[in-house]
């Protein structure tokens, strides 16, 4: 139970490809991003990644017109039905073919799925329990080349399907008499979306040169006549016309209507349904690149906005082509565009850069404006309080995460080289990088600048970077010239230069409770160099394998090496002796890439873990690797707790073990040869050693790693930085029945029974030893506030650090701030002193119990700033009004003086507020 870490959420990653989806309400924008989808709520200010995953990058997805179900579909055909309610798959289905778009019916009883140059009918689960969740209901055939987009009229009558081949399709979800189906061309390039007209039939089509067209249809969606019955299906309906009563139920009453309709649409005998084409209209191209990319059509409004490879956008009112409005929001291709149900909201999706953006176009301001790193992300680390998440990228970016919105808040650009390192100070407003650019930089968070910058005396490549305790002194280590350089926070000059190792410096991390520096190296060595003492070496730890990570366990008695080898060393820094030591190749169970000549066995021996962290109470160390998985070692008994197995993300590289056979061919490996390079060589075989893969081949696939692990202050969560993004798991109690000290005489009804005889401390203890939410909350809050005082001094110590936990998770859900504040201010006055001799176990707790107070602290003290200045200024107002009064004769010099004297009061009043006169204190108004 104390390792059930689950995934929680994803961040550094806002969008990767396939479609964007807005809910039914338009406050959330549903992004896939990888093979997980994100679900961006707009007004609450919060992301949320579901707990689900496909095989493959995620293609797109289809919405139902309620909101309640989601059909994804990814790069494989393969296709999860999802209830957006309880998030969960309630289906699995495989389309055996690659998919190009999903559209659900307006009516919600059928969507179509189109594939290759088909297009499939099914009809859709509803709310009944079904045997088969999809079935097949018709396949339309027309189109020549690939499909491409999908829209349904508004009475779900009848669907249009656009294809590459330059045509358009208008097919009929029923069996009508006057269509079938009926093709449209007019265009010169592949069709890149199509629309109907609100409650209409008529059409515009949009292809890839940027070019509308504006086709009227001469039937209304009314003029569709059912097809009569012929054959055996006449039979059965004469039949049943003969069988039936006078009661009839739904479905004879839906089946008489449509006898009903098609009897008179024999005698008419009207001709088919035709379409003409009105105008044609051609965007402004301002480059032979800037292709049209991504279209959609609000119906309400006549709103249509498209989207361009050069990353403009356009805003044209239809029929007329009236252009709204044209900006510029990316210098990438826009993958995909998606409009709100009330038309304000336009959502664009940039796959090139990972960028989600959505605006309001009536306003032209963002509502929200999201970046990942653009390269894979290096490095992490947590805030003090664990509110914060700060990670560092390959593309030079240094990028800071609110744990609890899961959105980045500010981004600093100041590196020009990839970021090796990050961390915080110990206050927590302070944060410092290491990049190959030879700088490192602390950065301010109060105002969001970078205001020190430290350099070596030799321009050299930093690949990791510490902070001591107390922030005053920052250490880097050098990747070319083996040295370690000291600067000072205070004054930014270089105080020390550390030589000794003979190889690039990997790791270095400060002991918590000293001011000792470990480093280690690949020369097969961890310095150990004390701080206070002249800066020499303490002791030199010889390693058996090159080292790769380094770090202390929180109370500094502890130091855990990674090294080459696989192994995870543990050794007492004091004595410089080696306490223990942790065989890790069998757990790192690397995959095989798709362009290795050897297997995952032998591929498995240069793999090795680069990340290690303590867990909070310093009992469990994480460690990951060039591998899927992260492991959970329990370090007293040298065993593997729990092992999280990161992705199943198909699409990246050594993800599975053994090659697929339908690659291997009597000629050898499929993925070896190249049919687009036209060398003759074909495709480059990587070599050995390398990681990153080379982003300039032209089936690029990165590789699955993990590059950084933390575990949060609080220990409730830990975050990885890997390939997909950043990945958070966190233990998820509400769904777990852990129960501590339980024995049978211990019942709901007997917790029940003791708040009702007012025994509040018996009925806490036997809730806590039942250990279920609900009932834990309902037994504190019964109690008085003025009987607090009383409870928490007579509980026994053993349950004060279960009760500060209840409290910090409580304060993130619950509204009696007063109330569960008064609770811990009682606890801890009560059994502060206890506490202190297990100050180590209790940390974690009462971090957590502070992030949750900072939180509720950061809001309220937001809203009373804010009420401060709206009073302030309402009492500017009212006194400027008063000033304009004509004035009684004053009496005497002294009055007079006086009322001048307020006056000039008042002008000062109203300068501070921004209501003065005549601008004479500018500057103090801006300061």
């Amino acid at each position: 139970m104390k390792f059930a870490y689950r995934f929680s959420n994803l961040l550094g990653t806002v969008y990767r490809c396939g479609n964007l989806n807005f809910t039914c309400d338009g406050n959330s924008v549903i992004s896939p991003v990888g093979n997980r989808v994100t679900v961006f709520d707009l007004k609450n200010n919060k992301s949320d990644t579901l707990p689900l995953a496909t095989r493959y990058n995620i293609k797109c997805v289809g919405l139902s017109p309620d909101g309640r179900l989601a059909i994804i579909v990814d790069e494989g055909g393969n296709a999860l039905l999802v209830s957006l309610v309880c998030r969960s798959v309630l289906h699995h289905f495989h389309f055996k073919g690659s998919v190009h778009s999903v559209s659900f019916s307006p009516d919600g009883r059928k969507f179509v799925v189109t594939k290759g140059n088909i297009a499939q009918l099914y009809h859709a689960p509803g709310r009944k329990r079904e045997f088969n969740a999809f079935v097949l209901d018709k396949t339309y055939f027309g189109p020549y080349d690939e499909t491409t987009c999908i829209d349904w009229t508004d009475d779900s009558r009848c669907f249009v399907v656009g294809s590459k081949d330059m045509s358009t399709w208008v097919f009929g979800a029923e069996r009508w008499d006057n269509l079938i189906y009926y093709a449209l061309g007019g265009h010169k390039d592949a069709i890149v979306a199509c629309f109907f007209e609100s409650s209409s039939l008529d059409l515009y089509t949009l292809s890839q040169d940027g070019a509308l067209c504006v086709w009227q249809c001469d039937t209304p969606p009314e003029g569709l006549r059912l097809k009569a019955p012929t054959g055996w299906r006449a039979d059965l309906l004469q039949r049943e016309d003969e069988n039936e009563d006078g009661d009839e139920d739904e479905d004879g009453e839906r089946e008489a209507t449509v006898r009903g309709k098609a009897a008179p649409a024999a005698e008419e005998q009207q001709g088919k349904v035709k379409y003409s084409r009105l105008a044609k209209y051609f965007f402004n191209k301002e480059g032979d690149f800037n292709n049209l990319t991504a279209a959609a059509y609000h119906k309400t409004t006549h709103l249509l906005v498209t989207g361009f490879a050069s990353g403009i956008f356009h805003l044209h009112e239809l029929p007329e082509f009236n252009l709204i409005h044209s900006l510029s929001i990316s210098d990438q291709r826009i993958a995909s565009v998606s409009i709100n149900s009330s038309g304000d909201w336009i959502a664009f999706g940039c796959s090139g850069l990972g960028q989600l953006l959505v605006w309001e176009w009536q306003s032209e301001s963002y509502v929200l404006k999201q970046q990942g790193h653009f390269n894979s992300m290096v490095s992490l680390a947590y805030s003090p309080d664990g509110q914060y998440i700060v990670t560092g990228g390959d593309d030079g970016k240094v990028k800071v995460w609110n744990t609890l919105s899961g959105f980045c808040f500010i981004t600093f650009t100041e590196h020009s080289s990839g970021v090796t390192g990050v961390t915080f100070t110990a206050t927590g407003y302070v944060i410092v990088t290491s990049s190959m650019d030879g700088t490192v930089r602390a950065f301010d968070l109060h105002r969001y600048r970078n205001f020190r910058t430290f350099t070596s005396p030799r321009p050299t490549q930093f690949s990791c970077v510490a902070v001591d305790s107390s922030g005053e002194i920052v250490s880097a280590g050098a990747q070319d010239s083996f040295e370690i350089f000291i600067w000072s926070m205070q004054t930014g000059r270089l105080l020390d230069v550390l030589s000794g190792h003979e190889g690039p410096i990997s790791g270095l991390c400060f002991n918590p409770m000293k001011s000792v520096l470990a480093s280690a190296s690949w020369d097969r060595t961890v310095r150990l160099w004390d701080m206070a003492d002249s800066w020499r070496t303490t002791e030199t730890l010889a390693l058996t394998s090159d080292a790769l990570a380094v770090t202390f366990r929180p109370d500094g008695a502890e130091l855990a090496v990674a090294t080459l080898n696989s192994q995870i060393t543990f050794w007492d820094p004091e004595n410089a002796v080696q306490t223990g030591s942790i065989e890790g190749r069998h757990d790192l169970k690397t995959g095989r890439k798709e362009l290795d000549k050897i297997t995952a066995k032998h591929s498995a021996k240069g793999k090795a873990f680069t990340t290690l962290c303590y867990s909070a109470d310093g009992q469990s160390i994480l460690a990951g690797g060039m591998s899927k998985f992260v492991c959970i070692y329990h370090i007293k008994e040298q065993i593997l707790r729990k092992k999280f197995e990161i992705s199943c993300n198909l699409s990246l590289d050594a993800m599975e073990e053994f090659l697929n056979r339908r690659k291997m061919t009597e000629f050898g490996n499929l993925a070896l040869i190249d049919q687009d390079a036209g060398e003759e060589a074909g495709v480059a075989i990587p070599l050995p050693g390398v990681k990153k893969g080379d982003m300039s081949s032209r089936h690029f696939k990165p590789e699955i790693r993990v590059t950084s692990l933390r575990f949060s202050p609080t220990g409730r969560c830990w975050a990885a930085t890997t390939t997909e993004g950043l990945l958070i798991y966190s233990l998820d109690a509400q769904m777990l029945f852990d129960p501590f000290e339980l024995d049978t005489s211990v019942t709901p009804g007997r917790v029940r029974a003791a708040l009702r005889q007012r025994d509040f401390t018996r009925a806490i203890l036997m809730a806590f030893r039942l250990n279920e939410k609900k009932l834990l909350q309902e037994a504190l809050e019964s109690v008085p506030w003025d009987e607090i005082d009383v409870v928490s001094s007579s509980l026994p110590e053993l349950y004060v650090e279960k009760v500060l936990e209840f409290l910090a998770s409580s304060f993130e859900a619950s509204h009696h701030l007063e109330f569960y504040l008064i609770w811990t201010q009682k606890l801890l006055m009560a059994h502060g002193q206890k506490l202190k001799s297990r100050a180590g176990t209790l940390l974690p707790a009462v971090q957590f119990l502070q992030k949750s107070i900072q939180r509720h602290l950061d809001d309220v003290s937001k809203l009373c700033d804010w009420n401060r200045y709206s009073i302030q200024y309402a009492l500017a107002v009212s006194k400027q009004r008063g000033m304009k009064r004509p004035s009684e004769p004053l009496g005497s010099e002294e009055e007079a003086g006086a009322s001048d004297d307020n006056d000039d009061d008042d002008d000062d009043s109203l300068h501070l507020l921004g209501g003065g006169h005549g601008g004479e204190d500018e500057d103090g108004l801006l300061a």
